[in-house]
């Protein structure tokens, strides 16, 4: 009874948030042909299939019986994506598990988030803030409720925050730090940022364990790091992921790195540089180590995610997938800034004929700047439909997509075998729903594709990480398909081939090229069209 007295408004938030989560979910889903579907976001939906395949005995593989691709970055992901797979779940309510699972989790995190706030103020006031700013924000939201790693890597980084923290206080070391942030590793390799920001700020600010970090930190790192490259090198031939050579190579350094500022500067304005900026302030006040943590682990996540060039959806607004894992230690010293700079303002200006004292006129700016500020993360793009997106009016962003790939599947099952090969952009919800085997025109499941030099972006706002390189010279001229049901990029290429070897069939009002000569077309059931 006293710990629900304790942490009331603890547990208050966190039913609301898994009220707000619970319904986040059910706008992702919709009905097609008499069928609720719950579809998660299309690069988790290749997760998916990976996981689908590996249930089934396949192995972590794309398509059953080809040589092995690793076309995800998330393999501790996709073996949770597998577990559910196990059970008699069906295909339209399977992502369902996996949506639950980020809320949970989510909602985990923000039990983290106050721990750490609690680390800069005893009061109650400022970790529920910290919390409802990083239960709220959207980006966050559609990330780890879209099916995509970034809700347990988020946790796992504020857990590890947490335990340092504490390790900090008391100076005392402990391995729990590493292990963390270490299985988040096994989650996505790039995990290794973080990582070796914290085990860099330890190495520094506790001198008295140095050996120890030393020791754990890096051996854990070089361990865990060597144990996954000799599985890829053994089961998929590389050192690196299939994705790594797509979104990395192939594009100059300086060109990724000048994209990776710019979406960052559109990041940042977007996000008002003022507010960006504000919990840099904290340091005027307090030389805080604990502080100091927080803010290093933020900034290098902003600088991986300037190396890589951002991400392929910055046009969508607010944090990418990068930044978005670091957003609740931003929200911490956001909310701890604005109420050192309020108690400064509050210590050496009187404010005459206020009746209430300036401690609660204090708490109520802060409150009323902290929801301000959170509206404005979540007005992005200056597009009112983020705001009615963030209040769960409008469907949130990706479903649109999903329908289209959902529509496109069902199409190519009734229409074709079940050895049919289908030629894809969207090479998550199609492949997974058609049960076709498929042919990644952008090469993030085709290790040729992903090796070979970008197609030369316009300018920077034609850069998009994985959506540069595509052959159709190989990818229909030389393997020939059976169906073509999107593209992408330069068309001409495609066209001249579709119109000597394709034939244009409608099927539930969708234009799709089948291969004339192909006998895994059910052609009684297709229109041709001139």
């Amino acid at each position: 009874m006293k710990t629900l007295k304790k942490n009331w408004l603890l547990i208050t938030l966190l039913a609301v948030y898994a009220l707000y989560a619970g319904l986040y979910i059910f706008k992702t889903s919709f009905i097609w042909e008499g069928t609720r579907y719950f579809v998660l976001f299309d690069d988790a939906m290749i997760s998916m299939r990976y996981a689908k395949n590996l249930a089934e005995g396949h192995g972590l593989v794309w398509n059953p019986g080809e040589s092995p691709v690793e076309g995800y970055t998330n393999p501790l992901w996709v073996l949770f994506m597998a577990f559910w797979h196990l059970f008699s779940i069906p295909a339209s309510k399977i992502s369902l598990a996996v949506q639950i699972s980020g809320a949970i989790i989510l909602g985990i995190n923000l039990v983290f988030v106050k721990k750490i706030a609690e680390h800069f103020s005893n009061k109650l006031l400022l970790p529920s803030l910290a919390i409802l700013m990083t239960a709220f924000y959207t980006p966050l939201n559609n990330w780890g409720l879209q099916g995509m790693e970034v809700s347990i890597l988020v946790l796992l980084l504020s857990a590890a925050v947490w335990k340092m923290l504490l390790d900090l206080q008391n100076d005392h070391f402990s391995p729990h730090p590493y292990l963390l942030l270490g299985l988040g590793t096994l989650v996505r390799v790039d995990m290794a940022v973080p990582y070796l920001v914290l085990f860099g700020f330890a190495f520094i600010f506790m001198p008295h364990h140095r050996r120890r970090h030393l020791f754990w930190g890096l051996g854990l790192l070089i361990g865990l790091l060597a144990c996954q490259t000799l599985f890829r090198l053994g089961y998929y031939g590389e050192p690196l992921p299939n994705t790594y050579y797509l979104k990395v190579g192939g594009l100059p350094l300086l060109m990724r790195i000048k994209r990776g500022l710019y979406v960052l500067y559109q990041f940042v304005w977007d996000m008002n540089w003022a507010l960006f900026a504000l919990p840099l302030t904290y340091f005027l006040f307090r030389r805080d180590r604990k502080a100091f943590l927080l803010a290093l682990l933020f900034l290098g996540q902003i600088a991986y995610s300037v190396y890589v060039g951002g991400d392929a959806w910055e046009h969508k607004g607010g944090a990418n997938r990068y930044i978005a894992v670091a957003m609740p230690l931003f929200f911490v010293l956001f909310t701890v800034a604005v109420d050192q700079i309020l108690r400064a303002i509050q210590k050496s200006v009187e404010i005459p004929y206020i009746r209430i004292s300036t401690d609660t006129l204090a708490k109520a700016i802060l409150i009323a700047i902290s929801l301000a500020s959170l509206i404005n993360f979540n007005f992005t793009q200056n597009e009112v439909s983020s705001l009615e997106r963030w209040l769960l009016l409008r469907q949130p962003i990706f479903i649109e997509g999903n329908k289209e790939a959902l529509r496109i599947a069902l199409a190519v099952r009734k229409i074709t075998t079940p050895d049919a090969q289908i030629a894809v952009v969207t090479a998550g919800a199609i492949p997974y729903f058609s049960e076709r085997p498929a042919l990644d025109l952008l090469g993030k499941n085709d290790a040729y594709i992903a090796h070979l030099p970008a197609h030369p972006p316009g300018g920077l706002d034609d850069i998009r990480p994985g959506h540069m390189k595509w052959d159709y010279d190989y990818s229909i001229g030389q393997l020939k398909p059976d169906m073509i049901v999107q593209l992408w990029g330069d068309k001409e290429v495609a066209y001249a081939y579709i119109e000597q070897y394709y034939t244009v069939v409608e099927v539930d009002e969708l234009l799709l090229s089948a291969r004339s000569d192909s006998p895994h077309i059910l052609w009684e059931r297709v229109e041709s069209t001139p």
